[in-house]
């Protein structure tokens, strides 16, 4: 007589389904000392909320033919969340987070906000999932949702990726050293600004300016991006080196 799901929230709650022969009229059905409510039954099944509890408990089923031999049935605890890293993410979603607690062995979803995602369970204090897109930049509540229950308590923020306006000046020596400023959106999480493949060291002014220092490079055009923890944004030839005079 086969008893699904076999583990289900200290709080009650859980849907279970019991399975088996000659179970018609059922009467009572018992997690321990504790009576379930049945919400359906048939004679080859019972479906009751099951109640609250702890620890493992006896299920047993009552009908008019007596009582049948026990099921074993586990009570989880809720999921305790502890950290979440990274913190923030592209808007778009598709990054990994990882997740750790207590409890998360039989976690089934992830909740970021209104959307939802499947985890990987690493093991009973860590899981990780893909974040799912977000509706809007902004902070949102995540949740973990398990056997025992769901679990609020942590923040993630997804973050708009960078935009790039026309860089002023748009051109210097190819020596490197020349003051450039970028104007552009959601600039506040930069991380990095290069040149070509080269890095630059840069100045965060405000969400939309950033303040350059162009690194040496070779004479012609090259791309300019800009990464932030929302994404990268390129100024494709947004820069132009000009070769100092030879004589």
């Amino acid at each position: 007589m086969p008893i699904s799901p076999n583990q289900g929230s200290t709080g009650g709650g859980t849907t279970v389904t019991i399975t088996g022969t000659n179970l018609g009229g059922a009467t009572a059905v018992r997690f321990g000392t504790k009576t379930a409510t049945i919400t359906a039954n048939t004679p080859t099944s019972v479906t009751v909320t099951s109640p609250s509890g702890t620890g493992t408990v006896p299920v047993t089923v009552t009908t008019p033919g007596g009582t049948s031999n026990p099921l074993t049935f586990f009570y989880v605890g809720a999921p305790f969340k502890s950290s979440i890293a990274p913190v923030s993410g592209v808007t778009g979603g598709g990054n990994t987070v990882t997740i750790n607690g207590t409890g998360l062995t039989t976690a089934t979803a992830v909740h970021f906000g209104a959307a939802t995602a499947t985890p990987t369970v690493v093991n009973d204090g860590q899981l990780t999932v893909t974040v799912p897109e977000g509706a809007a930049a902004g902070p949102v509540g995540v949740s973990v949702t398990t056997a025992g229950g769901t679990n609020n308590g942590l923040s993630y923020t997804y973050v708009d990726g960078p935009t790039l306006g026309t860089l002023n000046p748009t051109s210097g020596p190819a020596s490197g050293g020349t003051a450039v400023t970028i104007p552009g959106t959601n600039f506040s999480t930069t991380q990095s600004v290069t040149f070509g493949a080269t890095p630059a060291p840069f100045a965060v002014i405000d969400d939309s300016t950033l303040s350059v220092v162009t690194p040496p490079g070779a004479a012609g055009a090259t791309n300019v991006t800009v990464t932030t923890t929302g994404g990268s944004a390129t100024a494709t030839g947004g820069y132009t080196y000009v070769a100092g005079p030879g004589i």
